[in-house]
């Protein structure tokens, strides 16, 4: 049996979607809170009770601030930032940067850029 935690991250950036018809409105450069919930996973607790300390987690905060915050994604991602492609990402950046330094293991990754709009990633073992 496993215990699953979730930590909240948000931070706020600009982007446009290029291969869209010029009409379309995300077409056009705009912005968005974006929310960011991780989701880690472990088979069995470490002291005194956690999957993963969420202190343990700041690395990954810190790139969201240093590289996404305050950005235009259109520059900082080689890809086109949809909700779908951000999640890919930085759960991509997750599993190569984080998670290989905390007992828990990343098992889904969300990207809201509204309060009613989001994508999800999942781990597929």
């Amino acid at each position: 049996m496993a215990t699953t935690i979730g930590k909240t991250f948000t931070f706020a950036a600009a982007h446009y979607l290029s291969n869209l018809p010029p009409g379309h409105k995300c077409a056009r450069l705009h912005g968005h809170t974006y929310t960011v919930t991780v989701e880690l996973t472990a088979d069995d607790l470490i002291e005194p009770g956690f999957v993963t300390d969420f202190g343990d987690l700041a690395p990954f905060y810190e790139y969201l601030k240093v590289h996404l915050d305050h950005r235009l994604l259109n520059d900082v991602l080689d890809q086109e930032p949809t909700c779908e492609l951000i999640a890919r990402h930085l759960a991509d950046w997750f599993q190569r940067h984080v998670e290989a330094q905390i007992p828990g293991r990343l098992h889904a990754l969300a990207v809201a850029e509204s309060p009613t709009s989001w994508a999800r990633w999942e781990v597929r073992r």
